[in-house]
């Protein structure tokens, strides 16, 4: 055996050691199998005389090196021979091939993943002309389950090119992607909508690059076209729950600021409009009857709205029980006043067996400064809404939002900071009482006085209790200005009691927000025990309107309060929520006529009249009665006449400072 010097920077080791090597460790058992089998083979075709003498055969085998490191060899072996051309044995030249095979593999691997990939994609792979139509030249076999053709369906447009799949309406978008990048080298990526071969739309993400020749041309596309439906899909259900109601299905207020901060750019001379629709007073009905019938009539008024939808009216749902109908072209103000009575009247019908007060505010959107603060238009139509709402109790209304309704907005505001003055103890002087006084008819003298809220403020100056006691409620500043209310009576309480006046009672009016509040009844009993009062000297006057929030609940703490010694009076009697029917059930003392039936006496017939009947019946259930409003003597005399027991009025005494009533109870 012969081996030549070169082994050495073949295989790391001289001849001689090569030749001690046994062939085991010289090449694995499958190299070792395979060599042997082409010795084999060889010595077989030696029996053939027709066999080529000088044929050779090429092997590529894995090699152990000397130190035990395996590389790739590729054997060329032939068979020597004597000079009578006998073989007497074979002759191999090896050369390291190494870097090649590895090459080979990581290609071969690369194209198996390729194939691997491209079989398993949720759509095709593909090769096309940089064309108007994007002529296919290779189309993998996912083609059929993405678009129901065959690839050679498309391949040089066979039967037609992919390019009409495409929906109409994206195939520009493609084109001009493709134009955007591929002049510039870049990858492209586009969505677009195709229709199969079963007529089924589906969304498609295509993505590719340019193959470019050496100078530089463009010589095709190569990219994937996935499937994306389904992501499609779960897109615009998120879309749509992120821009529509949930209840009513409208749009909702995210969708609306998108489309006014739209419009405002692209239809600058257009007249436009938002109308909010106010329901928030269904709420009351939630207490008696559920939840889910207020939102089923929620969901009606949706319903009901849509008549008055087209394409430049859109109906919005804004916030919780409020619509918002945009309105993008319309001429006149009266336009929109007629629209507002129309919806008016079309709500009326909803709720003809509920009492839902409505308000309808209307913005009229100038092309301006501030109309693209979108957060405060809806903030000014909110506000146009909720005084509208604040009217309903004496008809239908409506409310623009103009210069007027801003003064009296910052008016508000500044009413609001005042009483959170008081009610933060910043200010307290700015809130005082004063006190009408009651006279018994009986016995013609004075028996009580109603402690009457004032407020006088140094920016404002007086402002009346009208114009507060609404805004304490909406803000619950009610709450510890009442308590000073309460605490501010019964200090002069206490002060015409020292006078002597052991018997003299002062009537305090309490609001729905502070009576319904869990601990109102143990705070007031608390201050009377605390300034050592005598309960059987105070009134509690309430509103009828009370009692729409939660009848049950506000009779047991007035029975509370009764039982306790306090004086329970119904204020404004006739005008509001309760009846004579009800006034049954009522846990009352007294009812206060309102002063609306006795300004009545002064028009009607004496004789008619239905005040009388009032006085009549309430004292047949127990209660006594109280006029209130009384100017003039015939007033007075009719209502001593039909035994009245008390009136209160300018003919007694107008309110007076706490100083002046105590000097009239004295003298």
């Amino acid at each position: 055996m012969y081996i030549s010097p070169s082994v050495e920077k073949l295989l790391g080791e001289t001849p001689e050691e090569n030749i001690k090597r046994k062939i085991e460790d010289k090449f694995p058992a499958h190299t070792i199998i395979e060599v042997r089998k082409l010795f084999k083979e060889e010595l077989e075709k030696e029996k053939d005389p027709r066999a080529d003498k000088k044929r050779s055969r090429t092997i590529e085998v894995e090699h152990y090196k000397a130190d035990g490191t395996i590389i790739w060899i590729e054997m060329s072996i032939s068979i020597t021979r004597d000079e009578n051309g006998k073989a007497i044995g074979f002759l191999g030249v090896s050369r390291d091939i190494t870097h090649r095979k590895l090459a080979e593999m990581a290609l071969r691997e690369s194209e198996r993943s390729k194939s691997t990939l491209i079989s398993n994609l949720p759509g095709l792979a593909y090769r096309c002309k940089y064309d108007q139509v994007g002529t296919m030249l290779v189309v993998s076999h996912g083609c059929y389950a993405l678009t129901g053709y065959m690839p050679k369906s498309f391949i040089n447009n066979k039967d037609l090119p992919f390019n009409d799949i495409i929906n109409p309406e994206h195939r520009d978008i493609l084109r001009r992607e493709w134009e955007r990048t591929v002049p510039r080298k870049l990858p492209y990526h586009c969505e677009y909508e195709i229709t199969t071969a079963q007529g089924e739309r589906k969304w498609a993400l295509e993505i590719g690059q340019g193959v470019y020749k050496d100078d530089g041309s463009v010589e095709a596309l190569e990219g994937i076209i996935l499937d994306i439906s389904d992501r499609k899909e779960m897109e615009n259900n998120l879309r749509y729950i992120n821009e529509h109601d949930r209840l009513t299905g409208l749009h909702n207020r995210g969708y609306l600021e998108e489309i006014l901060e739209k419009d405002y750019s692209e239809k600058p001379n257009h007249k436009r409009a938002l109308i909010s629709i106010n329901l928030s007073m269904i709420q009351l009905l939630t207490a008696n009857y559920g939840f889910h019938y207020t939102q089923k009539l929620i969901q009606k008024s949706a319903e009901a709205l849509q008549i008055y939808c087209n394409s430049s009216r859109l109906l919005f749902s804004t916030y919780e029980n409020r619509f918002v109908l945009y309105i993008s072209d319309y001429f006149e103000k009266t336009e929109l006043t007629q629209i507002a009575h129309d919806i008016l009247k079309t709500l009326e019908e909803v709720y003809v067996t509920d009492r839902v007060g409505v308000g309808i505010g209307v913005l009229e959107l100038n092309q301006g400064s501030d109309e693209t603060n979108i957060d405060m238009l809806l903030r000014r139509l909110l506000i146009a809404s909720e005084r509208a709402l604040s009217g309903v109790d004496k008809g239908p209304s409506i409310c623009f939002y103009d210069q007027d309704l801003e003064a009296i907005v910052r008016r508000e505001s500044e009413i609001r900071k005042e009483l959170t003055r008081i009610a933060d103890g910043t200010d307290p002087s700015a809130l005082y009482l004063q006190f009408q006084p009651i006279l018994n008819l009986k016995t013609n003298s004075i028996c009580g006085f109603e402690a009457l809220a004032r407020l006088r403020t140094e920016k404002l100056g007086y402002v009346s209790p009208t114009e507060f006691i609404p805004i304490a409620e909406k803000t619950k500043l009610i709450i510890p200005i009442g308590k000073e209310i309460i605490v501010q009576a019964l200090q002069f309480l206490n002060k015409i009691n020292g006078h002597g006046n052991e018997a003299v009672s002062v009537a305090i009016n309490v609001s729905a927000i502070q009576l319904l509040r869990p601990d109102f009844t143990s705070s007031l009993l608390e201050i009377i025990q605390k300034m050592k009062v005598n309960p059987q000297n105070i009134g509690i006057e309430i509103t009828e309107s009370v009692f729409s929030s939660d009848y049950d609940y506000i009779n047991a703490i007035i029975l509370e309060l009764r039982e306790a010694g306090l004086h329970i009076a119904i204020d404004n009697f006739g005008t509001g929520y309760s009846s004579l029917r009800r006034e049954r059930e009522l846990n009352v003392n007294s009812l206060k006529i309102d002063k609306y039936f006795v300004d009545k006496l002064l028009e009607d017939d004496p004789e008619r009249a239905i005040t009388g009947d009032i006085i009549s019946i309430a004292h047949r259930l127990g209660h006594s009665v109280i006029a209130e409003g009384v100017e003039y003597d015939d007033q007075r005399h009719y209502l001593e006449t039909h035994d009245c027991d008390m009136i209160q009025g300018y003919l007694i005494s107008r309110p007076l400072d706490e100083d002046a009533a105590i000097q009239l109870l004295l003298s």
